[in-house]
């Protein structure tokens, strides 16, 4: 182990570091991939849709270490920092960002790496555990989540029918509804509603689907979730 120290040291002094300034940088990254690591696993933890991208972990455990490295490469430099925002002004970033709550990770992430990197580490601590802890409060308080979600249903049928039929069954199930298209061709219609449901439970979906099924000429019902990450 002392001879490991003592190499460092050696190392150190070749590239110009002093002591404190290499156990600065190399905690600085330590302290970035840890609290990157931390908030890569809560928003694993909390993402509410089907499933995430393993790509986008592995891009918040990395953003913040390199967003530190480019810190510590200005270091108060002013020249420096205007040659490193031209080149990186040349990357192009065309990779569309679906969820704006991933967009929130991101910078979360890049505040990290830049608080390490000009070494308020800190700031960076006392900040992720508040983070962390409104996060898991907006996750269990299901924040912003409707209670009555509007669902796409879809009646497909083969003989003549009226929409009446339809409407009086929605009516018992459904706070509000609306025909959102019809279309009728020789021997097949098909009517889409749009429907905020009371009661989204397993047992009243098929009552609701019993029923409408059961009206004459009614061949197919469909329920369908029109957002891109379905509620919990």
């Amino acid at each position: 182990m002392d001879g490991i120290l003592s190499l460092i040291k050696r190392l150190a002094e070749l590239i110009g570091f002093e002591n404190l300034d290499l156990a600065s940088v190399l905690f600085s990254l330590f302290l970035a991939i840890t609290v990157a690591f931390i908030i890569s696993q809560i928003y694993k933890y909390t993402h509410r849709g089907l499933n995430y991208e393993l790509a986008f972990m592995s891009t918040l455990v990395l953003l913040a270490p390199i967003v530190s490295v480019v810190m510590l490469f200005i270091r108060g430099d002013l020249v420096l920092s205007l040659g490193l925002i031209g080149s990186l002004s040349i990357i192009r970033f065309r990779t569309p960002i679906k969820d704006t709550r991933d967009m929130v990770f991101l910078f979360w992430v890049i505040a990290v790496g830049l608080g390490c990197g000009t070494y308020n580490w800190n700031v960076v601590i006392i900040s992720t555990i508040v983070i962390s802890i409104t996060m898991f409060l907006l996750y269990f308080m299901k924040y912003g989540q409707s209670r009555g979600t509007d669902y796409v249903l879809i009646v497909t049928g083969s003989l003549a029918l009226s929409n009446n039929q339809i409407g009086k069954v929605l009516k018992r199930y459904a706070k509000e509804s609306r025909i959102r298209s019809q279309e009728a061709e020789e021997g097949f219609w098909e009517i889409i509603f749009e429907v905020q449901l009371i009661d989204l439970t397993q047992e009243k979906t098929g009552e609701l689907f019993g029923e409408i099924k059961a009206i004459e000429g009614v061949s197919k019902v469909s329920l369908l979730a029109p957002q891109i990450a379905l509620p919990v």
